[in-house]
């Protein structure tokens, strides 16, 4: 990658972009960050936001805020996507999910604008656990969802954000298609002991209602409008189709994907769970 070219990460304030944003600086690159608090601003929802952030733009990481699988997001993504190829971008990566119809229509309507686009296909993320909406469940000690206790291979948002940044920078990822997953399924109940363990506090799992879900979610912060969207998107997703582990993160990388243990282990000495 020449040096003076420009790679966009939106959402780079978000879980996943924080850390792209970070590997290819650490790399030498010229990142432009794209948030609403950003320089210039970007809002997925303003189209009069975009230009000026795709200007003089190489590569760009889509990652669609809150998720691919909410109603609009294929056309917004696909729009941009668009818009950034007329500007004269060569790279593109898309963040996705794995079993998401949404999402999958979202890939679809992008690669038809971007043929070389790099899908980041995507199981539940790790992360969620020490960095997102079930923080506050892990730190009381419950941690709940709409779902029965299915088997997930957790991906490590570390695992991603290295992949991102090489398809970013590098050729041999066009065109390319990664479901990436952790190195085995493991259900709630189990992730919720390894983290309990790891952060030094017992920690169960519970099923709960769409109901009983939004309220806890609103409760920790999550707008009622996004909590209502998770609850759905979990009721599709977490029935079991995305328990088989995939082989994305050792084809992408030439490694083993990082098992949900040493996530645990590796945010604990973080301070993740400290009360």
């Amino acid at each position: 990658m020449n040096t003076n070219d420009t790679v966009l990460v939106t959402g780079g304030t978000g879980m996943t972009g924080r850390r792209v944003t970070s590997l290819l600086r650490d790399h030498g690159a010229t990142v432009r960050v794209g948030s609403r608090s950003g320089t210039p601003a970007f809002d997925w929802h303003a189209p009069t936001t975009w230009d000026a952030v795709l200007d003089g733009v190489s590569s760009v990481y889509l990652c669609f805020h809150p998720d691919l699988a909410f109603p609009g997001a294929d056309a917004a993504v696909s729009a941009f996507a668009a818009r950034a190829a007329e500007r004269g971008a060569r790279r593109m990566v898309l963040l996705s999910g794995r079993g998401e119809e949404g999402a999958r229509l979202a890939e679809e309507a992008v690669r038809r604008v971007f043929p070389d686009l790099t899908v980041l296909r995507c199981s539940v993320f790790a992360q969620d656990f020490s960095e997102s909406f079930l923080l506050g469940p892990v730190m009381s000690g419950t941690l709940t969802l709409p779902a029965r206790d299915v088997a997930e291979p957790f991906v490590d948002l570390d695992d991603v954000a290295e992949i991102a940044a090489r398809a970013l920078t590098s050729d041999g990822h066009a065109g390319a298609l990664y479901e990436l997953t952790g190195p085995e399924a493991i259900t709630f109940t189990e992730a919720a002991r390894i983290v309990g363990e790891a952060a030094g506090h017992p920690v169960a799992y519970r099923s709960v209602t769409d109901e009983e879900f939004v309220a806890v979610a609103v409760g920790a912060g999550v707008p009622e409008e996004v909590a209502h969207g998770l609850a759905a998107l979990f009721g599709e997703i977490l029935d079991g189709r995305n328990a088989t582990p995939a082989d994305g993160v050792e084809r992408a990388l030439g490694r083993p994907a990082t098992d949900f243990g040493e996530y645990a282990r590796r945010a604990a000495r973080a301070g993740a769970w400290n009360r």
